[in-house]
Order: C-alpha cells, then sequence, then structure tokens
C-alpha cells in the first residue's frame, strides 16, 4: 500500500483542508499520514468565534519521531501554510523524507478570485514559489500563479496561449510539473491545464461548469489528484479523476442552502471516485 502525508491544517467541523484530504485519499486505497499545523474549531470560511491553536511547534518533533523510526512517504503533499515559519520547517521535511521515489506535491494555498487570503502578503507569496521550486508538482489557481510570479492578475482575460506560457513560467521556479486549477476556455467548461518541463508537454481536462461556488473545492480537487497519481494514474489520468470527483461533489451539494460556505458534500460522491479507479 501506498503511503501519502499530509501537511496541512485540520478543521474539527468543515470541509477543507485535512478534513477533506485524510477521507479522499484513504477511499482511494491510500495510506494517510497527516501532520496537523494548527487545529481550528471550524474552519473560517463561515463561522465567527472558532477557536484556533498553532501547532507549528510540533512539526519538526514528528519529523524527529518519524525519521528515527525510519518511516518513508512515498508521496508529501502540503496545502495551506500559514506562516514563513511553517513553510521553512516544510522546506527541511522535504530535505529530510524526499527522494527520488517520492513525490512532492504543493498546494499552494494562499490565494482566489485576485487577492491573497486574510494575513498573507506579497512577499509570503515570493516565499511560498520557493517552496513550490523544490515540488515535482504543484497545483495553483491563477491568483495563487500570479502572485508568486509577481505578474498582474488577469481574471478571466486570457486564452490558452497566456495559460500555456504562465504554466512555463511556474516551472520556471524550479518544479518539475505545474497545473492550474479553475481554467477555462470555452463557456461552460471548467478544468485544468498542466505543464512538465521534463517532457515540455502539455496535458489538459476540461468538464462542466456548474453556475454555483463553494467552499474547499480546491482542496478536494488536489486530494484526488494526488491519490490518482498513487493509484499509478499519469498526470492526464489523475487530471481527469480530479476534475470529475469535483464536479460530482458539487452536483452533489448545489442544492444544499448551507454548502455555499461550509463545503461540498464530497462524502456521497466518494462510491464515485472510487468506480473510476477501477476497482
Amino acid at each position: 500500500m501506498k503511503r501519502v502525508v499530509s501537511i496541512q491544517d485540520i478543521s474539527c467541523l468543515g470541509k477543507c483542508s485535512l478534513t477533506v484530504a485524510l477521507p479522499i485519499i484513504s477511499a482511494m486505497g491510500v495510506e494517510t499520514c497527516v501532520v496537523p499545523t494548527a487545529v481550528l474549531s471550524t474552519h473560517t470560511g463561515g463561522f465567527s468565534g472558532f477557536t484556533f491553536h498553532d501547532l507549528t511547534q510540533e512539526v519538526a518533533p514528528i519529523a524527529d519521531h518519524w525519521a528515527k523510526e525510519g518511516i518513508s512517504f512515498d508521496a508529501i503533499y502540503t496545502g495551506y501554510l500559514g506562516s514563513f515559519e511553517q513553510i521553512h520547517l516544510v522546506s527541511q521535511f522535504f530535505d529530510r523524507f524526499g527522494g527520488q521515489d517520492t513525490l512532492i506535491y504543493v498546494d499552494p494555498a494562499m490565494a482566489d478570485n485576485g487577492v491573497l487570503y486574510t494575513g498573507f502578503t506579497p512577499e509570503f507569496a515570493k516565499e511560498m514559489g520557493k517552496l513550490c521550486g523544490k515540488a515535482d508538482v504543484i497545483v495553483p489557481n491563477l491568483t495563487e500563479a500570479s502572485f508568486m510570479l509577481g505578474v498582474d492578475y488577469v481574471g478571466e482575460d486570457y486564452d490558452e496561449a497566456y495559460i500555456r506560457d504562465l504554466l512555463k513560467q511556474l516551472t520556471g521556479l524550479g518544479c518539475k510539473t505545474a497545473v492550474l486549477t479553475g481554467v477555462s476556455f470555452a463557456p461552460g467548461q471548467i478544468g485544468a491545464m498542466a505543464y512538465d518541463a521534463a517532457t515540455d508537454t502539455y496535458a489538459s481536462y476540461f468538464n462542466e461548469k456548474l453556475p454555483v461556488s463553494f467552499h474547499g473545492t480546491g482542496d478536494v480537487f488536489a486530494s484526488a489528484c494526488v491519490g490518482a497519481l498513487m493509484n499509478g494514474k499519469d498526470l492526464a489520468g489523475a487530471l481527469k479523476i480530479a476534475v470529475d470527483y469535483t464536479l460530482e461533489c458539487i452536483r452533489e451539494t448545489q442544492n444544499d442552502p448551507d454548502a455555499r460556505w461550509y463545503g461540498v458534500n464530497f462524502e456521497s460522491a466518494i462510491p464515485m471516485l472510487v468506480h473510476s479507479l477501477g476497482r
């Protein structure tokens, strides 16, 4: 059995980060270990008065113990990181547990719709870009890519040639493969496009764009994609699985009036995800 470790925060209630990554990747038949960088009573997307406990100080001791026990991983998957210190610790984690046989997969979750999340700065985005430079696969959205590269955010005013160029610029950070999520080249369609710098090739996949938007779909996509890669799918196959599953989660949720801020009903779509792996 493959083993993934995911490094990001966990919400005790709400559908994002580790609360999404752990069940999705596990359902895909992959052992999923976790390094929680913080624990929150709920996610921050629609709740007020939530509790927050920083676990930055636990990252290095967890890594030390695992190194002492000789633990290894087939993939290291990082999501939301809340500080420069956490980026530095994750970079050290890559150095200790990465290697030729370990996929380093970074979702630089820090921005959307043209703006950085609360508390982040352009300097933080640049530091995240350095972390992405150590990855095999990165999966930013267009906003995150723009901030890491220091270019203007173009919104929906782009074409395929622009995305292809932006993907090449992203691999210029040092990563082997860059994926841009939430990309659309035609009305009613949305998906992802990737560029593999080693082979100088592109891959993409698109499906129906529904007229709704939900919290946490980026985490759903990233988790399904890394799970598919761990199941032996090539990049194009992983993109298809991740896009289709994310769409199915949205379909399962679109009639739920509370879902816009709470998150998608990814649980009810898991049978479809498992089926997509040929099981």
